[in-house]
């Protein structure tokens, strides 16, 4: 692959720690869900940053399919992320699920179903959930 773009974040604390990118767009505190045994405090969670960047990534996938297509979306098209987290059934370790909701008022189903499947043929997100993406291991 190519590569056009890089950015990094460091999480220091775990899931009730801090969260920043490098560049300092992006600094977060992170808190566990009462879900998963967090007390509740004030903050976000990896599962909340994942469903905001697939969501954002794959409107932009699916304005870019449907501009190839020459069709125009409305502005007030948006696509909601539900991230769920929870054990694996091999019972070796925590797994994630995603839906995505795709609402593109005033486009008949059809149409809006097709560019939603294309979208996800070229969505970086779905891409990486649907074949294994390497994760190269550093430890520094």
């Amino acid at each position: 692959m190519k590569v056009l773009y890089t950015t990094r974040a460091t999480a220091t604390g775990g899931r009730t720690g801090q969260a920043t990118s490098e560049d300092g767009a992006l600094d977060v505190t992170l808190a566990m869900p009462k879900e998963l045994g967090g007390d509740g405090a004030a903050g976000t969670n990896p599962e909340q940053l994942f469903a905001a960047g697939y969501a954002a990534c794959f409107l932009s996938a699916l304005k870019n399919v449907a501009s190839k297509a020459k069709v125009k979306l409305p502005d007030t098209a948006a696509v909601t992320a539900s991230v769920s987290v929870g054990p694996r059934d091999d019972e070796q370790g925590f797994g994630l699920e995603v839906t995505l909701g795709v609402d593109i008022p005033g486009m008949n189903k059809d149409q809006a179903e097709d560019l939603v499947e294309e979208a996800h043929a070229v969505c970086p997100y779905s891409y990486a959930l649907l074949n294994d993406t390497q994760v190269r291991l550093n430890v520094l």
